[in-house]
Formats: structure tokens, C-alpha cells, sequence
């Protein structure tokens, strides 16, 4: 009989998505390795010369007007990608995705972006036979992710579902999965062991994630980061952004041994597991991420819009706290220090099975698939990946 396959559509605005993409494959891969997965960025894999020019046009944007950005958001919110832009996606992508769907011959398809989303609904408009599930990659549900045509959306949590519903997107159409994460995270190493495997001192760490661009914050968070340095390890992880990299190598505040600067690493769940604190844009990936981890999260500079969103529902749940000024990191390192052993149990409450079950995501898949034999255990995970209820754990 032959295997069962899921083809995986993302698109490259920011890393979130296509890491979305790649974090259920791999975690259908680790439930049953029978399944065969396929992940394309739609863009970069079908118009490779004028998706980059598009991607940097976009990361320009994000980074030097990012009110623009928050108000195309808000101002679209409750609508659909409008005809004419389904018509120009229509006209670009149509045959290319066609054929590789023919090529590939799927038994899903799984959409991490609303674009390949809003293609692959209007091939199932004009005669595509395959079921079409829309996975929804942050904490908030904007109207371009929505198309008569998809079989399912897999959502966050079940207030993104209200939404959903809210606009009349039918109850039996939506599965609360919560969003996927790499098997990598799914389990949490010992600290200690890490600390030395990755050069670390057994002190207080905390992790700056700038988000897979490398995004960052002004000149005076750095010297509130740096006024404890002999008390408080810094690991600075700045995606694929290479200057700022080099800017921060040459930062004279930053020439201590308790400081370790990275650029773009596959080691972000061991850095997550070895540190204290998270300080981190809230991208969906990277906040759910940490939630597999139990670590307490600091937000800055979240872009307008879906960024703003997430922040505020983890803030709200008490999981996160808002940088807004150095009294924010003051406190915190104050309580590292002072409450080492206190912030280590919450973390480890944090880890209870009643607000994330990673696996949630890769199991509901299969069992929609009906590959799901021989994972007994993962037939209910398909629950909410954060109770609304959640205990406040963050001063």
C-alpha cells in the first residue's frame, strides 16, 4: 500500500511560517515515520528570482516603518485577500503549483501562510481533489487566512477558534492543535549539562533572541542588559542578521567572558533549556517554542499587528511581561539572582501537560490521516494548547 504523503506550503515572510512548516513535518516524521512529508516555501521554490526582490522589499518595511505595517494589519483585518490579489497569485503561481501537486501527488496539503493558501483554494475551486488544512502560525486569526475552499484550520488555541467561528467559519472545520514545535523541543534536557556542553558558566543566563532576522533594541537596553554582567550571563542569538552580528562583536560593553554572541544556530532548544529568561520578539514559533520550554518571556519591539496580538495573549496568561524600560530588566535580574530556586519550580509547573502538549499538533494530523495506529496516549491531544485559565507565573 503505498505511504501516505503531506505536501507543506509556506512562504518566506519572516521564519516563523516555514519553521512552522518544518516543526509539524518533523514531528509527523517522529509519530510515524510511514508519513511522508514535504515542505516548500511557494515563492522561493516556484518564482525564485522575484521572490528575494519581494521577501527583502517586505523585511525593509518591517524594520524601518513598522506602523505602516500595523495598519495595513488593522486596517484589513477582518477581510480576505481581495480578488485582485488571488487573480495576481492566480496568474504567478497557478500552473507551477499545479504541476508540483500533480508531481507530487499529496494525500494533504498543509498551508503555513495565507498565500499558498489562498492558491491552493483556488485550484480546489477550479477542480483539485485533495483535503486543503490551513495551519494558523500565531495567536490571533487575521481574515487573510480564511477561504471557503479549505477542509480545516488547525488553530492555536481555542480563542483564535472564536474567532474563527465569529466569522462564520463553521465549529466542525477547526481543530484546536496548538502550534507545532521541532520534536527537539518536545522534551527539556538538564540545564547543568547543557551549560557545560555549550561553554556556559552554572550562573544565571538569559537568552536576547532577535528574532530570525537578527531585529533589535536601542543603545539603552543594552547598557540595563549589561550593568549586572557579574552577576547575570548574556547569550545574545541574532538570527541570520550577520551585520548586527559584527556590531555587537565590536560593542565594548559586550567584551566579557559572561557575554556569547550567535548568529542563526539549530541549537535555540538547548540554548532555551541552559537559560533563565527569554527576551525575544513575540513571533507565534518563538513564543510557543518557549512554552515547550517553561522559560519566562520578556517581549520587545513586537511589530503591529500579529506580533502585538501574541504579546498580549501571553501577557495576559501571565507567561510574559512587556519591556517597556530598564526597571523591567532591573527586576528581573534582581529575582534571578535573588530567587534562583523559586523561578526553576514555576518553570517546571509551566511544563504541565494542561497548557502545551507539543506533540498536539503532528498527532491530530495523523489521526486525520488515519495513521494514527499504535500512538496510544496522542489520541487527545488534540486540546487546547493554553488554558485561558493558565496560573499567573511572572512577577
Amino acid at each position: 500500500m503505498r505511504k501516505k504523503r503531506v505536501l507543506l506550503f509556506s512562504e518566506g515572510f519572516g521564519t516563523g511560517h516555514t519553521g512552522a512548516a518544518y516543526a509539524l513535518a518533523e514531528g509527523i516524521k517522529r509519530l510515524n515515520p510511514e508519513v511522508q512529508c514535504r515542505v516548500i516555501e511557494l515563492g522561493k521554490f516556484l518564482n525564485p528570482t522575484v521572490a528575494p526582490w519581494i521577501l527583502s522589499a517586505y523585511r525593509k518595511t518591517v524594520s524601518s516603518q513598522p506602523k505602516l505595517v500595523g495598519m495595513l494589519y488593522k486596517t484589513q483585518y477582518d477581510r480576505s485577500l481581495n480578488r485582485f490579489t488571488k487573480l495576481a497569485l492566480h496568474r504567478v503561481f497557478y500552473n507551477h503549483a499545479r504541476q508540483v501537486i500533480e508531481q507530487l501527488k499529496p494525500d494533504l496539503i498543509i498551508c503555513t501562510h495565507p498565500l499558498p493558501a489562498a492558491v491552493v483554494s483556488r485550484l480546489k475551486a477550479q477542480g483539485l481533489d485533495v483535503p486543503l488544512y490551513t495551519l494558523i502560525t500565531d495567536y490571533d486569526a487575521h481574515g487573510s487566512w480564511i477561504n471557503d475552499e479549505v477542509s480545516r484550520y488547525l488553530v492555536s488555541t481555542s480563542r483564535v477558534k472564536a474567532i474563527l467561528t465569529g466569522r462564520g467559519i463553521p465549529e466542525s472545520k477547526i481543530t484546536v492543535t496548538g502550534i507545532p514545535v521541532h520534536p527537539k523541543f518536545w522534551e527539556r534536557t538538564s540545564r547543568e549539562s547543557l551549560r557545560q556542553e555549550l561553554g556556559l558558566k552554572n550562573m544565571p543566563a538569559v537568552l536576547v533572541m532577535g528574532g530570525g532576522w537578527g531585529l533589535m533594541f536601542g543603545e539603552q537596553f543594552i547598557d540595563a542588559l549589561t550593568a549586572k554582567l557579574d552577576k547575570i550571563q548574556l547569550i545574545f542569538c541574532m538570527g541570520s542578521n550577520e551585520k548586527l552580528v559584527e556590531k555587537l562583536r565590536h560593542d565594548l560593553r559586550l567584551h566579557h567572558p559572561n557575554v556569547k554572541i550567535l548568529g542563526y544556530t539549530n541549537e535555540v532548544n538547548k540554548l532555551m533549556d541552559a537559560a533563565d529568561l527569554l527576551i525575544t520578539k513575540p513571533g507565534g514559533m518563538t513564543c510557543t517554542e518557549a512554552l515547550a520550554k517553561g522559560i519566562p518571556m520578556l517581549f520587545y519591539q513586537a511589530i503591529p499587528g500579529q506580533e502585538e496580538k501574541n504579546c498580549q495573549y501571553f501577557v495576559e496568561l501571565g507567561l510574559a511581561e512587556v519591556l517597556d524600560s530598564e526597571a523591567v530588566i532591573d527586576n528581573w535580574f534582581q529575582r534571578l539572582n535573588r530567587e534562583y530556586a523559586e523561578l526553576e519550580e514555576q518553570r517546571s509547573r509551566r511544563l504541565s501537560p494542561d497548557r502545551y502538549q507539543p506533540r498536539g499538533c503532528a498527532a491530530a494530523v495523523l489521526e486525520m490521516l488515519g495513521k494514527a495506529d499504535g500512538l496510544a496516549g496522542l489520541r487527545g491531544a488534540r486540546t487546547q494548547a493554553i488554558p485561558d485559565e493558565a496560573v499567573c507565573v511572572t512577577p
